[in-house]
């Protein structure tokens, strides 16, 4: 029985919900990352930093690249860039919306700033 898309989408972002893996895939935009800099940049354990990178992988996401005694890891494709990118630029828009919500509540309220007063004369 074939998957739906909709729960195929809901696997793969589901599979993006860990920090380290977004932070891993963040450090990987600008191309391959030998694991020692992943390590450095990233303050996990290393059993931690290689869990989460083999989830990355099994799901095609990331490659290893071997080069002698250097394992680096790189995104299999440029669209997993573009995705970080487009979640920036969502998060952006929601965060301004909540600034622009925000200095709107703490505008004085007109109707309550007399509320507190007495009517003592």
């Amino acid at each position: 029985m074939q998957v739906p898309l909709y729960q195929a989408k809901a696997e793969f972002f589901r599979m993006l919900g860990h920090p380290v893996r977004i932070r891993v895939l963040e450090l990987l935009q600008n191309g391959p990352v030998p694991v020692r800099d992943l390590l450095a940049a990233i303050d996990v354990e290393a059993s931690n930093l290689s869990q989460q990178l083999a989830v990355l992988r099994r799901s095609g996401i990331v490659i290893s690249i071997r080069d002698g005694a250097t394992v680096s890891y790189a995104l299999a494709g440029g669209d997993v860039a573009e995705l970080l990118r487009a979640a920036r630029r969502i998060l952006t828009e929601l965060l301004a919306g909540q600034t622009e919500l925000l200095a709107e509540l703490r505008q004085v309220d007109p109707q309550r700033e007399g509320a507190g007063r007495g009517t003592g004369g």
